[in-house]
C-alpha cells in the first residue's frame, strides 16, 4: 500500500499543519509579510477614508468594492514565493520527503497564505468600528463583503500558487499572477464588457465572458449582502481545481 493510500485523516492534518507553521513563519521571517499588509492596510484605508468624507456614507461598500485590483497587485508577491523558491532554491524534494505529500504541502501553503492574507482584512476592522460610532451601517451587507473578500482572496492566492508552481522565478510568477488576476477581474468591468460586445455584436462576447469567468460578477453578490449558490460553486470549484492543478503540477515536478 502506497505512503498515499495509507495516510490517515489524522497524518493529513498534522502534515498540513507542520507545513503551515512552517510557511508562515518563513514569510514573517523575512519582510515580505510586514511590507505588503502594511502598504495594503495603509493603501485601502486611505482610498476608503477619502471617499468616504466625500460621500459621507455609513457603508463599506466602496472598500469592498476596491479589494479585486488592489488585491491583483499585492496577493501575487504573497503567491509568488510559495512554490518558485522552493524550486529555485531545490528544497522540494526536501519538503515533499515521506512523510510529507503533496497534498499535505499544498493545502499546508495554501492556509498559511490565507492566514497571512487575514491580517489584510483584519486592518480594515478600524472602518467598522468608525461606521459603528457614526451611525447603523448595515451590518448584514459588511458580513457579506467579508464573506466575499473570503473567497475573492483565496480564490487569487489559489491560481497564485498554481503559476507559482509552474515557475522557479518569483518575479515570473508575480507577472503572471498579476496578468491572470486582470484577466479575472477586466473582463467584468463594464466598460471592457461593453467594448467588445460592441465589436462583434452578435456574439456577445463581453457579456459571456463576464458572465463565465469574471469574479467580478459573482464577487459583487456577496458585496452587495447577497449569499448566492451560484457564487459559492463559483468560487469553490476554481479554488478546488487550481489547489488539483498545484497538487499535479506538483508530482510532475518531483517525478
Amino acid at each position: 500500500m502506497s505512503a498515499r493510500a495509507s495516510l490517515s485523516i489524522g497524518d493529513l492534518c498534522r502534515g498540513v499543519r507542520v507545513v503551515a507553521a512552517r510557511e508562515l513563519g518563513a514569510y514573517f521571517d523575512s519582510l515580505i509579510a510586514y511590507v505588503v499588509i502594511i502598504l495594503f492596510v495603509v493603501l485601502s484605508n486611505f482610498i476608503f477614508m477619502t471617499q468616504f468624507f466625500l460621500t459621507g456614507r455609513v457603508e463599506m461598500k466602496s472598500y469592498f468594492m476596491m479589494l479585486p485590483v488592489l488585491l491583483n497587485v499585492s496577493l501575487p508577491a504573497v503567491t509568488m514565493r510559495l512554490w518558485a523558491e522552493e524550486r529555485r532554491q531545490r528544497t522540494m524534494e526536501l519538503l515533499l520527503t515521506l512523510p510529507i505529500v503533496p497534498m499535505q504541502a499544498i493545502l499546508g501553503k495554501f492556509l498559511a497564505s490565507l492566514a497571512l492574507y487575514a491580517f489584510f482584512l483584519i486592518g480594515s476592522l478600524p472602518i467598522v468600528i468608525m461606521l459603528a460610532m457614526l451611525g447603523k451601517p448595515d451590518y448584514g451587507m459588511i458580513i457579506g463583503g467579508y464573506i466575499g473578500a473570503g473567497f475573492l482572496g483565496a480564490f487569487f492566492l489559489a491560481f497564485g500558487m498554481f503559476l507559482s508552481a509552474l515557475s522557479a522565478d518569483q518575479i515570473v510568477a508575480f507577472v503572471t499572477t498579476a496578468v491572470v488576476g486582470y484577466v479575472f477581474v477586466g473582463t467584468g468591468d463594464d466598460r471592457f464588457v461593453a467594448w467588445l460586445d460592441g465589436v462583434i455584436p452578435s456574439a456577445a462576447l463581453g457579456t459571456v465572458l463576464r458572465d463565465s469567468i469574471s469574479v467580478v460578477p459573482h464577487y459583487e453578490s456577496f458585496v452587495s449582502g447577497v449569499l448566492d449558490l451560484t457564487s459559492i460553486v463559483y468560487f469553490g470549484s476554481f479554488i478546488a481545481a487550481f489547489l488539483w492543478l498545484s497538487g499535479v503540477t506538483v508530482e510532475k515536478t518531483r517525478a
